[in-house]
C-alpha cells in the first residue's frame, strides 16, 4: 500500500475515533514513513525541519488573532450581534426566517470579505460567531449548516477572487506554477484566465452550500442555553463612538494597504494592531491583555498548522506521492473523462492530508500540467485541474485552518464537534459539488 495513502487513511481514521488532530498527524505521519522504509531518525528529522515552516503561518495567525480581538473591542463585533438579536420575535411561534436569512447572509459577507477586503482570514469567526450563538439557540439553526456556510464561502472567495488571499492563491501559486511547469510545453497562461477557469469549480461550492442550507441541514436542531452565549437584551449594547469607528476603518485600510506593499499578513495584522493600540480604542495598559487574549483564541489552530506542516514534510520525505500521481497517470491512457476524475480525487486525497490547497498546488503541477496537456486538455482545463485538484479537500480536512476556524467559534459553549459537526458536513458539501463541477469544467473548456 502507497505510505501516503495509508498515513491520510490513518489521520482520517484516528480524527474520526476522537483522537486529538495533532496526535492523530504525528502519529500517522511516523507510521507511513516507516511503512515507506524510512527510519525512525529520518522520519522524526523530516517532520522537525518542516515545523519550522508551519511555525512561521502559525505567527501570522496569532498576529492576525491578537488583530481581529482589537476590532472587536472597538464594539463592532457587539453592535452587530445585538442588532440582529434586538430584531427577533421571541413570542410563542414565531419562526423568524427574516432574521435567519439575514443571519445567514452576514455571515457569507463576512467570510467573503475576510478573504480580500479584510484579510483576517478565519480570525474573524472565533470573535464574530460566540455572540451570535444565542440567536442560533433561538432560531434552532443545526450549526453543521453555519460550518457550510463559512467553509464554502471562504473556499469560494480565494478561489475566484484575485485580491488579499485570492491574489496570492490565485496569481502567486496557481498561475506561477502552472507557467513555471508549461514553459516546456509552450503553454502560457494569463492572470486573467485563471479566474475564469475557477469559475465552474466554485460553482460546484456555492451549489454544495445552498445544498446544505435547503436540504441536508434546514431541519430545526435544539441546543441547551448555556449563560456564555444566552441572549441577554436587557443589557444596553457597546456604545460605538464616530472617532471609533474611523480609527477601526483607518486600521482596516492601513493593515490592508501594508499587507498588499510588503505582501505578509504578519507585517499587516500588526500595523493595524498598533494603529488601534494608539487611537484609544482599548487602553494602552491593556495592549498584553487583549494580545494575549488573540494568542489564547488562535492557539490550538497555530499549533495544529505547524504540525501539519511536518506532516506534509514526512509525507514528501518518503518519496511516494510522485509514484501515486504516476500510477494515477497509468490508469488513464488516452482517456480525457477518467484522466479528469481520477487527477481530481487524487488531489483530493493529497490535499486532505495536507489541509492546505496553498500547499498542494507546487507538488501537483510538475506531473498535473503536462499530463493534461498530453491528454489534450485545453489551457483553461489545466488551469481548471490542477486549482481544483489542489483545492479539493481544504475544506473539509481535520487539520484545515477553515475546518479549525469553524470549530473555534461555534463550539464556544461546548455543543459542537470538530470531526462530527464542521469536518464531515463541510468535506461532503464543499468538495463533491466542487468535484462533480471541475470534472464538468475540464471537459467543456
Amino acid at each position: 500500500m502507497n505510505s501516503v495513502v495509508l498515513s491520510i487513511v490513518l489521520m482520517v481514521t484516528l480524527c474520526l475515533l476522537r483522537v486529538p488532530v495533532a496526535i492523530a498527524l504525528i502519529a500517522s505521519a511516523l507510521l507511513g514513513a516507516l511503512h515507506s522504509g524510512l527510519p525512525m531518525n529520518d522520519a522524526i528529522s523530516a517532520l522537525n525541519d518542516n515545523l519550522l515552516i508551519g511555525a512561521q503561518v502559525g505567527i501570522t495567525y496569532v498576529m492576525i488573532g491578537a488583530f481581529a480581538v482589537a476590532i472587536a473591542r472597538s464594539g463592532l463585533v457587539d453592535l452587530l450581534a445585538h442588532w440582529i438579536a434586538s430584531r427577533l420575535d421571541l413570542s410563542e411561534g414565531a419562526t423568524n426566517k427574516g432574521i435567519k436569512w439575514l443571519l445567514f447572509l452576514t455571515l457569507i459577507a463576512a467570510s467573503v470579505m475576510s478573504q480580500n477586503l479584510v484579510p483576517v482570514h478565519i480570525a474573524f469567526i472565533p470573535i464574530l460567531i460566540p455572540p451570535l450563538l444565542g440567536v442560533m439557540n433561538r432560531l434552532s439553526i443545526d450549526r453543521r449548516a453555519i460550518a457550510c456556510i463559512l467553509a464554502c464561502s471562504i473556499s469560494a472567495s480565494y478561489l475566484l477572487l484575485p485580491t488579499g488571499f485570492g491574489a496570492i492563491y490565485l496569481n502567486e501559486i496557481l498561475l506561477s506554477n502552472v507557467n513555471s511547469v508549461g514553459e516546456a510545453h509552450n503553454l502560457t497562461v494569463t492572470a486573467g484566465m485563471v479566474p475564469k477557469a475557477m469559475l465552474l469549480p466554485v460553482m460546484g461550492i456555492l451549489v454544495g452550500m445552498l445544498v446544505a442550507i435547503f436540504i441536508s441541514y434546514r431541519k430545526p436542531r435544539d441546543y441547551q442555553t448555556i449563560p456564555l452565549t444566552d441572549l441577554h437584551m436587557d443589557q444596553p449594547p457597546h456604545q460605538l463612538k464616530v472617532g471609533q469607528l474611523l480609527t477601526t476603518l483607518a486600521a482596516l485600510a492601513v493593515a490592508l494597504a501594508c499587507q498588499l506593499a510588503f505582501d505578509s499578513l504578519l507585517v499587516g495584522a500588526m500595523v493595524g494592531f498598533m494603529i488601534l493600540a494608539c487611537s484609544g480604542v482599548f487602553r494602552w495598559s491593556e495592549q498584553d491583555d487583549v494580545f494575549t487574549e488573540g494568542v489564547r483564541m488562535m492557539a490550538q489552530i497555530a499549533v495544529i498548522i505547524t504540525i501539519a506542516s511536518g506532516f506534509s514534510g514526512v509525507l514528501n520525505a518518503t518519496g511516494e506521492i510522485a509514484p501515486l500521481v504516476s500510477a494515477t497517470a497509468d490508469l488513464i491512457g488516452d482517456n480525457m473523462a477518467l484522466g479528469a476524475a481520477l487527477m481530481l480525487i487524487v488531489g483530493l486525497f493529497i490535499t486532505i492530508g495536507f489541509g492546505d490547497s496553498f500547499a498542494s498546488v507546487p507538488i501537483l503541477a510538475p506531473i498535473y500540467v503536462p499530463l493534461a496537456l498530453a491528454l489534450g486538455f485545453s489551457p483553461m482545463a489545466t488551469v481548471a485541474l490542477l486549482g481544483a485538484a489542489a483545492a479539493l479537500g481544504d475544506a473539509g480536512s481535520p487539520a484545515s485552518t477553515i475546518t479549525l476556524g469553524a470549530t473555534a467559534g461555534l463550539n464556544a459553549d461546548g455543543q459542537h464537534d470538530h470531526i462530527r459537526d464542521s469536518v464531515i458536513p463541510t468535506f461532503s458539501h464543499a468538495n463533491f459539488g466542487m468535484l462533480l463541477f471541475a470534472w464538468a469544467a475540464a471537459m467543456l473548456l
